[in-house]
């Protein structure tokens, strides 16, 4: 009688507890596809990147050429003419790893010019996804697009729409 009524009491608690959760998904990067802030952001990102990568990869051109002038020449320079030489390559090959690291590294210019134009726009959406869940009670709202162990979901639980909607981006 009394493992009855304990196993009873577990059921009971399983289904309230199952019961009183609800999930929800969204697809980020289907958002993010759906807001022209964000496209246009990563449009001007990617044409810094590609104009400092072509300064980056003129001064390396550079570097080639003085290296290549320097082995066909080093036979004809003295001991001195070498090493001044050598230490002009090695400045210009510092000068485009300095300005590598000063564009694409971790704290570089692409990654606070990412930081200042897509970051206000994730907080906004951020902002829209807490709302959402604190008002229709959902405890937890997972991203399906970095999800790698969802096999599957119902498209019923999925609130990107409603996320863009709230947005102002109705779908």
């Amino acid at each position: 009688m009394k493992k009855l009524i304990i196993a009873l009491l577990v059921a009971v608690g399983c289904a309230v507890s199952a019961q009183a959760q609800k999930f929800a998904l969204v697809d980020m990067e289907y958002i993010l596809r759906n807001i022209p802030a964000y496209e246009m952001a990563n449009e001007e990102l990617n044409q810094l990147s590609s104009k400092w990568q072509k300064d980056i990869e003129k001064i390396q051109n550079e570097a080639t050429r003085m290296y290549q002038n320097y082995q066909a020449e080093a036979v004809y320079l003295t001991a001195d003419q070498r090493v001044e030489r050598e230490e002009k390559i090695a400045a210009v090959e510092k000068k485009a790893a300095e300005l590598r690291y000063t564009y694409f590294g971790p704290e570089g210019e692409l990654y606070k010019k990412r930081q200042a134009l897509v970051e206000p726009i994730q907080n906004e959406i951020y902002e829209a996804i807490k709302k959402l869940a604190g008002e229709k009670g959902y405890q937890a709202i997972i991203d399906r697009a970095s999800a790698t162990e969802i096999i599957f979901a119902s498209p019923r639980i999925d609130v990107s729409n409603d996320v863009l909607a709230r947005l102002g981006y109705s779908k």
